[in-house]
């Protein structure tokens, strides 16, 4: 197994193509998809390095997750797996995206404040075998050697099996610490680059109040976005996300919606473009509206009571009070402890 110098990108790592279902058949195992940053680690000697999902270096992100491989028994080592950040039981993606932080004093001081997970969920290359082309029931095996003989809190075994509807089960709890569930054919080799595996996504829909709009960049006016926003417990207004799923008319007649309601605050807790330290000029450009339309919107991720991704647009509600719109509806985020009491399945 090649271990890339510092200005190497390594191996692609093995991507998965998103379908409607779940497949089913006796081949066919599941495992939780993490929401965190994938991430490979290699080992050869006293050398360790770690790539993002892009080729790029993650090591001096993390420092704490480079030492714990650095000290793992066995000799030469890559592994795929996930990086996390957990933080009151659940995972942080906010946290996780402060770790990539110019500033190294500043990434000791938080990787020690908030150190990071790194759960496994293959193996490419241990001691002197390499895995890559064998099938991934065997790679696995090796995983579980190798994670059996390590006590390391911090290093996880992500859960594995080979039960359809327990798979169902962990897609039901996704859209917090879980971005889906991936499925893999027990007799597949790791192909590097190539969407070999199959991932589904759960999907919600939440009511929230159009606090607010941005303007379409470009020459013609119509309307870029609609911001969306959820009621807290006190009462405050709340921005929780975006959706721009129109098309280009639908944009300039959104014009005769929106503009007649511009009026501030918009939102009266968080709002665009406040409280973060990647806002920019673009982001403060936004319309306030008040607060009486109210949208049904799809959304896949919730991370820090925001809706991770842009959100779908599906309907209009006059039906609804926008007073109604509040953050019960959405998916809380899952313990990611919850899944490590389900030992992985034999394979």
């Amino acid at each position: 197994m090649h271990f890339p110098a510092l200005d190497e990108p390594g191996i692609a790592p093995i991507e998965a193509r998103l379908v409607a279902a779940l497949p089913e058949g006796p081949e066919w195992l599941y495992e939780p998809k993490w929401d965190g940053f994938r991430c490979i680690a290699y080992r050869v000697g006293d050398k360790v390095a770690l790539r993002s999902k892009s080729g790029k270096p993650l090591d001096r992100f993390f420092p704490e997750v480079t030492a714990m491989i650095a000290g793992l028994p066995g000799g030469d080592l890559v592994v795929d797996g996930e990086l996390t950040v957990p933080v009151d039981d659940a995972l942080s993606f906010a946290s996780l995206q402060a770790r990539l932080h110019p500033a190294e004093s500043r990434i000791r001081k938080l990787s020690g404040e908030t150190p990071a997970t790194f759960t496994l969920f293959d193996c490419l290359a241990h001691g002197r075998r390499d895995l890559v082309e064998a099938p991934f029931a065997e790679r696995r095996a090796e995983l579980e050697k190798l994670h059996a003989a390590i006590a390391q809190p911090r290093l996880l075994l992500s859960p594995i099996t080979a039960d359809r509807a327990q798979a169902e089960a962990w897609l039901a709890q996704s859209g917090g610490a879980l971005d889906g569930v991936i499925a893999k054919r027990a007799d597949l080799p790791y192909v590097p680059g190539e969407r070999a595996m199959a991932k589904v996504k759960q999907h919600r829909t939440a009511d929230c109040v159009v606090g607010g709009f941005r303007y379409a960049s470009g020459t013609k006016k119509m309307v870029g976005s609609l911001l969306l926003g959820l009621y807290d417990d006190a009462g405050k207004l709340d921005h929780v996300g975006f959706t721009s799923s129109f098309d280009a008319q639908a944009k300039v007649d959104l014009l005769a919606i929106v503009e007649p309601l511009i009026a501030p605050p918009g939102f009266t807790g968080d709002a665009p473009g406040g409280q973060s330290r990647w806002a920019t000029e673009r982001s403060a450009e936004w319309q306030p509206l008040r607060p009486s339309l109210v949208v049904e919107v799809r959304y896949d991720q919730v991370t820090g009571h925001r809706f991770r991704h842009g959100t779908t647009f599906l309907r209009w509600r006059p039906d609804k009070a926008p007073g109604q719109c509040t953050f019960d509806q959405l998916a809380p985020a899952l313990d990611p402890a919850a899944l490590q009491g389900h030992p992985p399945s034999a394979v």
